[in-house]
């Protein structure tokens, strides 16, 4: 029992150590500004990070005219409803 504890503890301090260099970038890679990862994969995710964010913020502006054309439209539709409703009133 108090050897699988040992064991336990011994595998976790190695896993949660600050040593372990496993599936980290150096820290001169990551502070510089404009650096590419040495992963082929890391930048093949950046890129279509990148590209996601490219498009998101396209679709945002074009959002923007869509939704100012849609009121305009709206408001012309109004007034062409309250026309007709003047119409059989009046």
């Amino acid at each position: 029992m108090r050897t699988s504890i040992a064991a336990v503890l011994a595998t976790f301090i190695a896993v949660t150590s600050p040593f372990s260099v496993w599936a980290q970038s150096t820290p001169e890679a990551a502070s510089a500004p404009g650096a590419e990862h040495p992963d082929e994969i890391v930048r093949m995710r950046q890129k279509v990070a990148a590209a996601n964010r490219e498009y998101d913020r396209e679709v945002a502006a074009a959002k923007k005219v869509f939704d100012h054309k849609k009121a305009i439209a709206a408001k012309k539709r109004d007034a062409a409803i309250e026309a007709a409703h003047q119409g059989v009133s009046g």
